[in-house]
């Protein structure tokens, strides 16, 4: 074992070891503790009467036979008399104003309590909260007053402003001056038309501004016009977005390819809900994102039918295609002529069957949370900002909405990608559907600079037309732009080639939640299960291991969903991130502080061995600390797909005797063309049991580690770039064929205490454990 490696593997074990951990580590010379910072504390503003303001007397004296005018039960006392200063003390004055927030008026045995406790009089304590109501009263008279006093200013600004209008009218239509005697009708109507004319484009050009993310310059005069080499080309009419209307010379409210194939559908029905984007309330933004929704329509759906030059197949055999670029710019001029020219296309096709009709998959695409359960390794997190189109009928043919989303890639050297999108659904003819995306907002909206990606969507989405036997035949085009420099140099091969966010994933990722769902819906327990649990256990042990492999993506790969402090250790390294995050009120985990570390690398070995090996339980003791050296045992395997490989499986290591008790641990794997994941916990055998016979799994706790593995992408990059670049970066020598990219990632309880700290000692301890874990897979698998 390699020096720093963990020599005793428990501190792993669900929360056995939390406290062992904790003390077992000393601390190093030159470093002190890394704090964990809790969500940031935003304290509301509290009002206070300032002490000052209030009267010499109030608070620390009082005045013998003072006399309220707030209170007339003083009358009865005895006559005026000489005035006697008593002064209060701060204990008092604190007591008094304590009783005189919950209790104004206190009555007669109210103060009789207060001046026993205080050792004042009676007398005293009835007139200090005399003076002390007609304090508040002058206070709030004077509040009163200021209000009155801004309100009549503004009265008499407003009244200045109407007397410079009634000494110089002018013309409410126009803006020009009011002398109609001096102007023809002709040119009193042009210049309502040009004032007109000049507020629609100034409208234009700001609402333009804000959804194209880069600027066009302003309305300067009436003599001038826009520049002939200018990226965005303008007009006024139902096509607000000159560029864009191109792709068709007159683009229709409903969709015409002019090949007979779609016919054009009714007027898309624009609805406005109660809660939406600011600033989404006027007609002009509106008919931008139904132009905007119907351009990407139109291009999706050509791009998808066709074939040719447009696109170039992949060299594996497989039915992923990437565009070319060259022939995109001049099949759509306009589009290209909108592109950065600093950053990065990626864009690929591809088609599948699918187990589901086209109305159950439009129905999933259009529903934010059931998009973000379908593609659950994929989408960080999705939210529908604003619908601006519900459908017509009672169905989702004309649905326009707009969508927030994050998504990842299983590693921490890519960013997680933000983009807010219109979302457009329509129904060209019966049973055949197409959902389109496109971008309206290419900047990031995270917080933190690594928090976000710079990218920008374009006409991207799926083309679904059913086929006999309840199946739907897919095609979907991916096509997106980036800032590749924000990108680790080991991944850009896999992100451009699409592997990483192409149409490939999202359909692998597809049809293996389709077949989850056959599977689920089936009466029938399939028989390669080696214990037969009632369907209801089924469904709960499913969504405990789907639990597991949100927690798992989520240490690996933030988004603002989940809060997750990012730490710095001078003697770690860049590539490993290292994250930690407080639970306490979570029933899913156990409490305190939670610490998870990934790193990602490359491995000269085919995806399909490595994932072979690391989901091989007779294997696992060569790699894996919780097994103790023994080899494991499958108790429960739940079928997810077709293969043997897509199961949740429950494992036990192999006991020595009869009376010893062993940990049970929790273990999703799957793959498919697009990479493979295993993801694993220990997980508590009454609870597991509990699970099992359909109980809630949602107070099982859970503390998920495992590995993503992706093809490097070389292959696919060079058919991308047509063998142009054949460089490789330096951590990836020539000559080495059917790699892959492997992420390694754990999360351990380090303290259970509430006032824990986080030590340097804890995070160089789960570093030395990813070396160990990567550098005992090398040996197994006998690679460098």
């Amino acid at each position: 074992m390699p020096s720093g490696a963990i020599a005793d593997p428990s501190f792993l074990a669900y929360p056995i070891s939390s406290s062992e951990l904790s003390t077992s580590i000393r601390k190093m010379d030159g470093y002190g503790e890394v704090c964990l910072l809790g969500d940031s504390f935003d304290p509301s503003g509290v009002v206070r009467l300032r002490e000052d303001e209030y009267d010499s007397r109030s608070g620390s004296d009082n005045i013998d036979g003072a006399v309220s005018g707030d209170d007339q039960d003083a009358n009865d006392e005895q006559p005026p008399r000489k005035k006697k200063y008593h002064r209060h003390t701060p204990h008092q004055i604190q007591e008094l104003e304590n009783f005189f927030k919950e209790c104004p008026h206190p009555d007669d045995k109210q103060r009789s309590e207060l001046s026993r406790r205080l050792g004042l009089e009676t007398k005293q304590v009835k007139f200090w909260f005399q003076n002390r109501r007609t304090q508040m009263k002058t206070q709030i008279e004077r509040h009163e007053n200021a209000i009155l006093k801004q309100e009549n200013d503004k009265l008499r600004a407003e009244n200045s402003v109407m007397k410079d209008a009634i000494q110089n009218p002018t013309c409410n239509t126009c803006g020009g001056p009011s002398m109609p005697v001096h102007l023809s009708f002709e040119e009193h109507q042009l210049r309502i038309e040009n004032a007109r004319l000049r507020d629609e484009l100034h409208r234009l050009y700001s609402v333009t501004n804000k959804f194209l993310g880069w600027p066009v310059l302003p309305f300067v005069s009436h003599g001038s016009t826009p520049s002939s080499d200018s990226c965005l080309e303008l007009s006024v009419g139902r096509n607000g977005l000159g560029s864009l209307s191109t792709i068709n010379d007159s683009i229709p409210m409903g969709l015409n390819l002019g090949d007979g194939l779609f016919s054009a559908g009714p007027m898309v029905p624009i609805t406005k809900p109660g809660i939406g984007m600011p600033g989404n309330d006027t007609p002009l933004e509106r008919t931008i994102y139904v132009d905007l929704a119907l351009a990407a329509m139109n291009e999706l759906v050509k791009m998808a039918q066709m074939d040719g030059p447009l696109w170039i197949k992949s060299r594996d055999g497989g039915g992923r295609e990437t565009l070319n670029l060259d022939e995109y710019s001049r099949t759509f001029p306009s589009s290209a002529r909108m592109k950065h020219r600093n950053w990065t296309t990626e864009a690929t096709r591809d088609n599948t069957m699918l187990i589901i009709n086209s109305l159950a998959l439009v129905e999933t695409l259009m529903d934010a949370n059931r998009w973000a359960e379908m593609f659950p390794c994929l989408i960080a997190r999705a939210t529908t900002v604003d619908v601006i189109s519900s459908g017509m009928g009672g169905t989702r043919n004309g649905a326009l909405q707009v969508i927030h989303a994050e998504l990842r890639v299983l590693s921490p050297l890519v960013p997680v990608r933000t983009l807010k999108f219109l979302r457009f659904c329509k129904q060209h003819a019966d049973g055949l559907w197409a959902v389109v995306d496109v971008s309206i907002d290419f900047s990031g909206e995270g917080s933190d600079s690594h928090s976000f990606f710079s990218c920008r969507r374009l006409p991207s989405g799926c083309v679904v037309q059913d086929m006999p036997n309840g199946f739907s035949k897919v095609t979907w085009v991916e096509h997106t732009e980036y800032d590749e420099t924000v990108m680790h140099q080991l991944y850009r091969r896999l992100i451009s080639s699409g592997i990483g966010f192409g149409a490939q994933r999202w359909l692998a990722t597809l049809q293996r939640q389709c077949d989850c769902l056959a599977i689920l819906m089936s009466s029938t327990i399939h028989t390669e299960d080696s214990a037969g649990i009632s369907p209801c256990g089924r469904r709960s042990m499913l969504k405990l291991s789907q639990r597991m492999v949100d927690n798992f993506c989520s240490g690996i790969c933030t988004s603002t969903l989940h809060k997750w402090d990012k730490l710095v250790v001078g003697n770690i390294s860049e590539d490993v991130k290292v994250m930690a995050r407080k639970s306490i009120d979570d029933p899913g985990e156990p409490p305190g502080i939670v610490l998870s570390a990934s790193t990602s690398v490359w491995m000269p070995v085919a995806q399909q061995r490595l994932f072979a090996f690391l989901q091989n339980e007779h294997l696992r003791s060569e790699w894996d600390i919780l097994s103790n050296g023994r080899p494991m045992l499958e108790m429960l395997h739940i079928s997810k797909g077709q293969g043997l490989d897509n199961r949740v499986s429950l494992l036990r290591a192999n006991p020595m005797n009869a009376n010893e008790s062993t940990m049970l641990i929790l273990q999703e794997t799957w793959t498919d063309i697009s990479g493979s994941l295993v993801v694993y916990a220990p997980v508590d055998t009454a609870s597991v049991n509990l699970v099992m016979r359909g109980g809630d799994s949602t107070y099982v706790s859970l503390l998920p580690s495992g590995f993503a593995i992706l093809p490097d992408g070389l292959s696919s990059y060079a058919c991308t770039n047509n063998g142009k670049d054949a460089s490789v970066t330096s951590d990836i020598k020539i000559g080495h064929s059917g790699g892959c990219l492997l992420t390694v990632a754990f999360q351990i309880l380090v303290n259970s205490l509430p006032t824990a700290k986080l030590t340097v000692e804890s995070v160089e301890t789960v570093n030395n454990l990813i070396s160990c874990t990567i550098q005992k897979i090398k040996t197994s698998l006998e690679v460098s």
